[in-house]
């Protein structure tokens, strides 16, 4: 249920100055505020930081108040109302790196101060991926980020897939440094769990149970070698099985334990998500197997869906989803007779970020800037330029709160197009490949900065060519397609070759336990594949240009590479690839051959 609301006569004032600005409330249930500061009284004490300050928001169905929530109309140094006995957690998820984006990290902690100063306590938790995907998070390896939150005073947080994208030991050292526990039930090293199952945080005379879970996917989602010793046998992992029973026992005995410990309600935070594809281990199958769950705040999938179902006993459960790089902050509104009263998103899907609207002066504020003046030297150096915008997304098609829908996970763009001729070119193989998932942004038509490829390509890649067989091009293609029509970061963009995927035919493809392809079993979806205008053979040997994160760490479970012969071996950053291309190859212009956001029909999607 989506409803549109204006709130805050600062808005208003904004709205009617045609700055063309929509703030929307969307909810499972009603809209309502509420919230204040917590203590840890459970299973992990790494925590420093109490609750900051909190946000705001206007009563339910009522005009959801983010404007008056930014605290545009209070004197900051209004005297703390008394408080209610009401409690909001507020809720984050795959910001990737947005600090700056939506409503920022200064608006969010602006709506936490202000729904303490009316008299609401709050708990601030975060569902992961939010050290990656942006330069302050690439060239920081993420702890500019991790600080930013510390700032924010965050609660509680749980890794998302993306967390280990800077190797095992960076994020075990940043979550020493975190000011907040992360907490999950089901990450373990060699059977034993890295971070306590769940914790339990005290607001308002109440005791809140949080249980974290991650996605098994992470195997494969993020670099497989970090869950690896140097035998290269996966000693990390999520309770990865067949049918997905491990984890919902494990999320089980968390949700019981918390109950057990006193918790009134319990909240699962879980780096699930939406897609079929990620099934057994999406949000649905964990609800449907477990009982006790009171809400489930979810993230993974980038979506902002508010859906209420049931759990194994038949109980209703709410889970909310709050998007991406902080369109959307979610709310759980909790009276002071423990009832959950209503829980769903606050979103900000203008095409400006909030702090660019209606400037927000904070402690918070002042700590972003501080982070992005100190990148914005190097960033800012324009290194080509681009005739077109060349996008991940649907350049038309919008999601339900108003955001574009990503597109390179599940079809050719101009941008897929554009990576994998670089990759190619730079490595003067027969055949590029590139996976929709290591494609982070779009780059806007005009000057290209090293900051826009760093955001296209965050991870720090290295860009590798083999010698492949054709029947391994098969295997990768048909691996890459298996979630077609729906997303997978698998999905190839591809250069110097064309194919076609059959959608009628269900995927054949077969995972290992833990996500990776082991095989293909029955008709194949992908046809007419031609390298050039030859259609490939299976026992021919190609070279292939990718990044290292496929052809050598598995990455996204394409293990049908393993043990190939590397003619040129990490030999060149991936973004600097992106540089080299464009200025040695193209003359340094992207031109009109890339004009089509649809790319040049090298997929055909039946």
């Amino acid at each position: 249920m989506i409803s549109t609301k204006m709130a805050g006569k600062a808005l208003r004032i904004a709205l009617a100055a045609a700055l063309s600005v929509s703030l929307c409330a969307c909810g499972a249930a009603n809209n309502g505020s509420s919230d204040q500061k917590a203590t840890d009284v459970s299973a992990t004490e790494a925590s420093t930081a109490a609750a900051s300050e909190t946000a705001s928001s206007e009563e339910a169905s009522q005009e959801t108040g983010a404007s008056e929530a930014a605290g545009t109309e209070e004197n900051s140094e209004t005297a703390e109302a008394d408080k209610n006995g009401e409690v909001y957690v507020l809720c984050t998820s795959d910001v990737h790196c947005g600090v700056d984006k939506g409503f920022g990290f200064a608006g969010l902690a602006q709506i936490r101060e202000s729904l303490e100063k009316k008299g609401y306590e709050t708990i601030l938790v975060d569902d992961g991926d939010a050290i990656q995907g942006e330069p302050i998070g690439t060239l920081s390896n993420g702890e500019a980020v991790l600080k930013l939150m510390n700032d924010v005073h965050y609660d509680v947080a749980i890794p998302g897939n993306h967390e280990f994208d800077y190797g095992m030991d960076n994020f075990l050292s940043l979550a020493k440094e975190a000011e907040f526990p992360y907490i999950s039930c089901n990450f373990n090293k060699e059977g034993e769990l890295v971070f306590d199952p769940y914790v339990i945080k005290e607001a308002a005379g109440l005791k809140i149970g949080f249980v974290g879970v991650t996605t098994p996917h992470t195997l494969a989602t993020s670099v497989p070698t970090y869950f690896q010793n140097d035998n290269g046998e996966f000693i990390y992992g999520f309770l990865q099985d067949d049918d997905g029973s491990s984890v919902y026992n494990a999320v089980q005995e968390a949700v019981d334990s918390a109950r057990a410990d006193g918790a009134d309600l319990v909240y699962v935070l879980g780096h699930l998500g939406n897609d079929k594809s990620y099934e057994p281990w999406n949000y649905a199958d964990v609800i449907s197997h477990t009982t006790g769950i009171d809400v489930f705040l979810d993230g993974h999938s980038h979506d902002t869906d508010q859906v209420v179902m049931k759990d194994k006993e038949g109980k209703e459960v709410t889970r909310s989803a709050v998007g991406t790089k902080l369109g959307s902050i979610g709310y759980s509104h909790i009276s002071a007779e423990g009832e959950v009263l209503d829980t769903g998103i606050w979103s900000w899907s203008n095409d400006y970020a909030l702090q660019e609207l209606i400037p927000i002066d904070n402690e918070v504020s002042k700590k972003v800037d501080e982070a992005m003046s100190a990148l914005d030297e190097e960033l800012g150096t324009v290194v080509a330029h681009s005739d077109v915008e060349l996008t991940i997304n649907d350049p038309t098609e919008k999601d339900e709160s108003g955001a574009p829908i990503r597109m390179i996970r599940r079809a050719e763009t101009n941008l897929g197009d554009f990576v994998a001729d670089a990759y190619r070119d730079q490595g003067k193989a027969d055949i590029g490949f590139i996976n929709g998932g290591c494609i982070r942004a779009s780059i806007e038509k005009g000057d290209i900065t090293n900051g826009d490829l760093i955001a296209v390509h965050p991870y720090g890649n290295e860009l590798c060519v083999a010698e492949v067989t054709g029947q391994q091009i098969l295997d990768a293609l048909e691996w890459g397609s298996r979630s077609v029509p729906d997303e997978n970061g698998g999905f190839l963009n591809v250069s110097g070759l064309t194919y076609e995927i059959d959608t009628s035919i269900d995927s054949g493809c077969i995972e290992d336990e833990n996500s990776m392809f082991a095989g293909i079993k029955g008709e194949r979806r992908v046809k007419n594949v031609k390298v050039g205008d030859e259609p490939i053979d299976p026992k021919k040997t190609y070279t292939l240009a990718g990044h290292n994160y496929m052809l050598q760490q598995q990455g996204d479970g394409f293990t049908m590479f393993d043990g190939v012969k590397f003619t040129q071996d990490c030999f060149k950053l991936d973004n600097q690839g992106l540089i080299d291309y464009i200025k040695n190859t193209l003359g340094g212009t992207v031109g009109e051959e890339y004009a089509d956001p649809y790319g040049q029909g090298r997929i055909v999607i039946k």
